[in-house]
C-alpha cells in the first residue's frame, strides 16, 4: 500500500511568494500598452515561472510512501562456521520469514549466502521462503568469509520504491573485504541493517601456528627449528595428546625429522628442534598435528603449516638429458665438473616437481632432449606444461641462466616449438622461409569415440598434435560423422599449410564430435590421397581406434608404404586381440609405432611425440660437414681461435626479431639464409640469460670437438656466462611474514665495513602456487632497511627472489602461506 504527500526541503523559501502582489503592481504598469486580455495573460504566465522558481528553491518533492518492506537475509557459510549451526541458521531465517512477513502490506523477503563469495539463494518475492533442508546456489569455496561482497550484492538485489532491510547471520568474522564501510554506506542510503550473531566454535581446538626459520642458514651449520601450535579449549583444562610430525622436503626426496607423541598443556605450545643442511638447495619444511581424540581437534584445516628456506653453495649446474641417452653428454659434465663447476644430471623421466626444487642451481641445460621421448606407451615421458613454466619462471623472474643444446630430437625437432621454452630463447624453433622446405606432413584419423570422454581426449591430442607443428608444415584431420568419414578442414583436400590456418583449425577441433567408424578404408584412401601430393619431406599419419572397424586392404597399406607414409597406431579400449592385431599390423607393414594406450591421459604426450616425426626436415647435416664461423666477439669466445673444429650437423631455427639477440657463431652453408643456420645465440629473457647452440655437445655432430683444446674452456665460459651472479662483497639478510592476505619482505643491507647500504634500486618478484609472477615494489624505510609488500590470498608456498642491485647476487627465499585466516582461532 502506497500513499503521497508533498514535502519541501526549504519550506522557508515559500515566503518568497509574498513578492507576488509586487510584480503584478510592477508590471501592470509597464504593460499598460497592451489590451486588457493580454496584458492578463502576461501577468497570469510571468506569476506562474516566478512561482514555479519558488517551489524549486523549497526543494518541492512528491513523496510516495510505502509500507512494504523486502528483507534480504545474509547467511554466512564459511568453513568458520560449524554444519549443524549453518543448518540452524538455515531454519532461523526461514522461521523468520513465516511469523513476521505481512502478506496484505506486500513484504518480500530474499537470501543471499556468502563464504570466499556471495551468491543469490532465493531473490526478494512476496512469499515465504521455502522449507528447503539444504542450499543449492552456492557452491563457491568456503574458505574465507567475505562479508562486504554479500552485502553489495543484498543492495542491488533491493527493489526499488520500497523500504529496504538486511539481516546479516553471521560470527563476524570476516576474512577478506571491509564489511563496516560498505554497511556505513548501505547505511546512509537508507537500508536497514540488523545482525543476528552466530557464536564461535566452543569445541576444543588445535592449529599449527608455523614452522620458524632463522633468516640466514648457513651449510653445515646446526640451527633451530621452533614448531608453535595453539591449543584452545573452552571449557576444559585437560591437555590435549597428539603426535608431532616434521618432514623435510627437497626436489622428490622426504625426510622425516620428528615423529614423537606431544601432550599440549598450555595455549601456546613452542618445540624447539634442531637441524644441520649439509648440501645448498632450496628446503621445505612441514609440520603436521595428528591428535590421538578427534574430539580434541574440530578443524583439521589448520593441523599443516609449511615453511621454505634456500642455502646457498658454490655455483651449481643442473644438465637434463634424454632419458633413454643415458651418458650422452657425460664429456660435457666432466668438462665442467673439472672446472669446479658443480654439475647435477637429471633424466628426462624423472624430473623435478616444484620451482623451489629448481633454485639451488645458477643455470639449467636441455641437453638435447625433447619435449616428449619413449617408443611404448608406458614408456612416454616428459615435460608437463607446468614444468615449462617452472623452468621460464625460474628464469624470467629468478634470474636462473637456461641453455638449449641440439640434437636430433631438440628444438623443434624435439617438439619445443609453440613453447613458453622456444619464448624464452633468443631463436623461433619454426622455419618461417618458402625457399626452405623444411616441410612435414601429419595426417589424423579420430576413432576413439567409444572410451571414457573420448571426445575430450580427441580433441586434447589434436591440440598437442598441432602445437608440435611449424608454420610450414602440413595437417590434417579425419573423422567418421553422419556423412561418412571426412577432412575436418581442407574440403575434399583434407591437408592444409598450419602457419596461416593455425588458429582456425583449433577452432574446428572444438566441434570435433566423431562417430563409431566401421571402416578403416575408406578414411585411409582419403588420406593417401592427399598425402601424395602435399609437397612434404617428410609424411606420417596417426591412427586413434578401439581396432573395431574393418581392416584396410593390403593393397592400402602397399600404398602407404610405397610413398614413404608411415602409420603410428594407437590403441584405446581395444576389443580383445583382434582389435589390437588389425592396429598392429598397419603399423608393422608401414614402418610405424603401435601403441596400447591403458590410460587416457598418456594419449597427449603420446601425439606429441608422434608428431615430432614430421619435424625431422629441421635437422640439418651437410655433406662432409662444416666449419662454424664466428660472427660477433661474444665474451663466451674469449681466448679461443676464430678456427673451430668441423662440425657434422645442427638444428634449424630462425633468429628472433630483436636487437637485443646476439648470434656469435653460424654455419657458414651459402645455400642457407643466415637467419637459419645459427649455430651458437644469446640474449638476456627477464632477470636471466639464456642462450642456445644448435648443434650437440659431442658423439654424434661435434666429436671433433671433443678432442678440440678449446672444448673445455668453450663450454665452461658459455655456462659461466649464463649462471646468475653467487657472490657479492655485500651482506644482506631477508625475511618474510605473511599476516591478512599480505606477505611483507624485508631485506636489511650492510657493505664489507658494516656500514648502511642505502639508496639501492633493488627489484623483486614473487612467484605464486600458481607460477603466476607478483611485482614487489621495494622502499627503503630505514638505514640499510628495505620493504615491500605483495597479496598473498591463495594458501600455498611462495618464492621471493630479490635482486639488490646490479651486478648483485640474487637473494631468494619463500613464505607460506599456510591456511586462509577461517581456520585461525578467535576468541
Amino acid at each position: 500500500m502506497s500513499n503521497f504527500s508533498v514535502a519541501f526541503d526549504y519550506p522557508w523559501a515559500l515566503s518568497l511568494l509574498a513578492l507576488l502582489p509586487l510584480l503584478w503592481w510592477a508590471s501592470f504598469r509597464s504593460l499598460a500598452g497592451l489590451g486588457p486580455g493580454r496584458r492578463l495573460a502576461a501577468l497570469i504566465f510571468r506569476s506562474i515561472v516566478l512561482s514555479l522558481m519558488i517551489l524549486a528553491i523549497a526543494g518541492l518533492q512528491w513523496v510516495r510512501i510505502s509500507d512494504k518492506v523486502p528483507v534480504i537475509y545474509l547467511l554466512d557459510q564459511s568453513d568458520s562456521i560449524a554444519r549443524a549451526k549453518r543448518d540452524q541458521m538455515l531454519d532461523l531465517a526461514i522461521r523468520s520469514v513465516r511469523e513476521h512477513r505481512n502478506d496484505a502490506r506486500g513484504d518480500r523477503a530474499g537470501m543471499i549466502v556468502f563464504g570466499r563469495e556471495a551468491a543469490i539463494e532465493f531473490p526478494p518475492y512476496d512469499d515465504d521462503l521455502p522449507a528447503v533442508r539444504g542450499l543449492e546456489s552456492y557452491l563457491g569455496p568456503t574458505d574465507a568469509t567475505n562479508l562486504e561482497a554479500a552485502l553489495k550484492l543484498a543492495q542491488a538485489s533491493f527493489p526499488e520504491d520500497t523500504a529496504k532491510r538486511v539481516v546479516i547471520i553471521s560470527d563476524g568474522a570476516e576474512t577478506i573485504g571491509q564489511a563496516a564501510t560498505v554497511a556505513k554506506s548501505i547505511a546512509d542510503s537508507g537500508i536497514g541493517i540488523d545482525v543476528v550473531p552466530v557464536d564461535l566454535m566452543t569445541k576444543s581446538e588445535v592449529l599449527v601456528e608455523k614452522v620458524a626459520l632463522p633468516a640466514n642458514i648457513r651449510q653445515g651449520q646446526p640451527f633451530e627449528t621452533r614448531v608453535v601450535k595453539h591449543r584452545y579449549q573452552p571449557q576444559s583444562a585437560t591437555p590435549v595428546a597428539g603426535r608431532l610430525r616434521l618432514l623435510r622436503t627437497v626436489g622428490s626426496t622426504e625426510q622425516v625429522l620428528v615423529d614423537d607423541s606431544i601432550t599440549l598443556d598450555k595455549e601456546v605450545n613452542v618445540f624447539p628442534i634442531t637441524d644441520t643442511i649439509s648440501q645448498p638447495a632450496g628446503y621445505t619444511y612441514r609440520a603436521e598435528f595428528i591428535p590421538d581424540r578427534t574430539e580434541d581437534d574440530a578443524l583439521q584445516q589448520n593441523n599443516r603449516v609449511e615453511s621454505f628456506t634456500y642455502v646457498r653453495g658454490k655455483g651449481r649446474v643442473l644438465l637434463i638429458e634424454n632419458w633413454r641417452s643415458p651418458g650422452e653428454h657425460s664429456q660435457l659434465v666432466e668438462a665442467l665438473r673439472s672446472s669446479e663447476i658443480e654439475t647435477d644430471v637429471m633424466a628426462s623421466n624423472t624430473l623435478f616437481s616444484s620451482l623451489a626444487e629448481l633454485q639451488a642451481y645458477d643455470s639449467v641445460i636441455l641437453a638435447g632432449v625433447p619435449r616428449t621421448s619413449g617408443e611404448q606407451a608406458e614408456d612416454v615421458a616428459g615435460f608437463t606444461d607446468e614444468q615449462i613454466e617452472m623452468l621460464v619462471a625460474n628464469t624470467e623472474q629468478f634470474g636462473c641462466g637456461l641453455l638449449m643444446l641440439g640434437s636430433k630430437d631438440s628444438f623443434g625437432a624435439g617438439g619445443w616449438s609453440n613453447s613458453g621454452i622456444e619464448k624464452a630463447m633468443p631463436v623461433d624453433f619454426q622455419i618461417k622461409n618458402n625457399k626452405l622446405e623444411a616441410v612435414g606432413a601429419l595426417a589424423m584419423v579420430m576413432h576413439a569415440s567409444e572410451i571414457a570422454s573420448g571426445n575430450h581426449w580427441q580433441k586434447k591430442i589434436a591440440e598437442e598434435a598441432l602445437k608440435i607443428l611449424g608454420p610450414m608444415d602440413y595437417c590434417g584431420v579425419l573423422e567418421f560423422s553422419e556423412l561418412g568419414d571426412r577432412w575436418l578442414w581442407g574440403a575434399k583436400d583434407g591437408m592444409l599449410r598450419v602457419g596461416p590456418n593455425r588458429a582456425a583449425m583449433r577452432q574446428r577441433l572444438s566441434s570435433l564430435t566423431p562417430q563409431d567408424m566401421p571402416d578403416f578404408q575408406p578414411s585411409m584412401q582419403l588420406a593417401i590421397r592427399s598425402l601424395r601430393v602435399v609437397p612434404a619431406a617428410i609424411k606420417h599419419m596417426i591412427i586413434i581406434s578401439d581396432g573395431d572397424p574393418t581392416p584396410p586392404s593390403q593393397g592400402l597399406l602397399d600404398e602407404f608404404a610405397a610413398a614413404k607414409v608411415k602409420i603410428s597406431t594407437v590403441a584405446v579400449g581395444s576389443h580383445g586381440p583382434a582389435g589390437s592385431q588389425t592396429l598392429e599390423e598397419i603399423a608393422e607393414r608401414t614402418g610405424g609405432t603401435y601403441y596400447e594406450a591403458v590410460n587416457a591421459s598418456a594419449l597427449p604426450r603420446i601425439f606429441q611425440r608422434e608428431a615430432m616425426r614430421v619435424t625431422q626436415p629441421l635437422i640439418r647435416e651437410p655433406e662432409g660437414g662444416f666449419a662454424p664461423q664466428i660472427t660477433f666477439p661474444h665474451e663466451v669466445l674469449t681466448g679461443l681461435p676464430r678456427d673451430l673444429p668441423k662440425t657434422l650437423g645442427y638444428v634449424l631455427t630462425t633468429v628472433k626479431d630483436s636487437g637485443l639477440v646476439e648470434v656469435s657463431m653460424r654455419a657458414g652453408e651459402a645455400n642457407i639464409d643466415a637467419e637459419n643456420q645459427t649455430i651458437l645465440a644469446t640474449w638476456t629473457y627477464g632477470l636471466g640469460r639464456t642462450g642456445v647452440f644448435t648443434s650437440d655437445a659431442g658423439r654424434r655432430w661435434t666429436n671433433a670437438w671433443i678432442q678440440w683444446d678449446g672444448y673445455r674452456q668453450f663450454w665452461t665460459q658459455l655456462v659461466r656466462w649464463s649462471m646468475r651472479p653467487s657472490e657479492s662483497d655485500s651482506q644482506f639478510s631477508i625475511a618474510t611474514s605473511a599476516s591478512d592476505g599480505q606477505v611483507q619482505v624485508v631485506v636489511h643491507g650492510l657493505d664489507s665495513d658494516n656500514n648502511f647500504l642505502n639508496f639501492l634500486d633493488m627489484q623483486a618478484v614473487a612467484v605464486g602456487p600458481d607460477l603466476k609472477p607478483l611485482p614487489i615494489r621495494m622502499r627503503q624505510v630505514a638505514p640499510g632497511r628495505y620493504v615491500g609488500n605483495f597479496d598473498a590470498q591463495a594458501s600455498g608456498s611462495y618464492l621471493v627472489n630479490v635482486i639488490p642491485g646490479p651486478g648483485m647476487a640474487p637473494l631468494t627465499t619463500g613464505a607460506n602461506v599456510p591456511y586462509s585466516d577461517e581456520y585461525r582461532l578467535r576468541k
